[in-house]
């Protein structure tokens, strides 16, 4: 089970170099279901999610480099191209910030993944985090890879 919360940034509060950070291309074979192509540097996955926003059920295999060539011609959305910098947080919590490139040039976004609904409720988030956009699916990466940046865009 897969629980995390998002929100939009206007910049990020520290140099990106300090933290670890990846390089990502991410698209999708389909989104409904969601099954998702990602690279992370030079790793490669294929992943299945269930519909949800705050919470919802994620299994995600490792496949090689061939497998995702492979299944790369399948994509049907959009590429999203994004750096990842994961800052740690209080209580052993991590901030996944996206920093996105090409169509979503100047979007970014912060997630943060928690153990259980209450814990993620009762999450008060850094004064560096923006608008809270978990209910919002309008952001969810497949969103995004289909429809590009959001109309009413905060």
């Amino acid at each position: 089970m897969e629980i995390e919360r998002k929100f939009l940034l206007s910049s990020l509060p520290y140099d990106k170099g300090q933290y670890d950070h990846s390089e990502i291309i991410q698209a999708y074979i389909s989104v409904d279901p969601t099954i998702r192509l990602r690279r992370r540097n030079n790793e490669f996955y294929l992943t299945v999610k269930q519909s949800g926003l705050l919470a919802r059920e994620e299994v995600e295999f490792t496949i090689t480099n061939e497998q995702f060539d492979r299944l790369w011609d399948k994509i049907e959305t959009n590429v999203i191209s994004k750096t990842r910098v994961l800052i740690p947080l209080q209580d052993g919590l991590i901030a996944e910030a996206d920093i996105y490139h090409g169509i979503l040039q100047g979007l970014m976004t912060v997630e943060v993944e928690f153990n259980s609904i209450e814990q993620a409720k009762g999450f008060i988030p850094p004064n560096w985090f923006g608008a809270d956009v978990t209910n919002k699916p309008e952001y969810t990466n497949s969103s995004l890879a289909i429809n590009g940046l959001p109309f009413l865009y905060l």
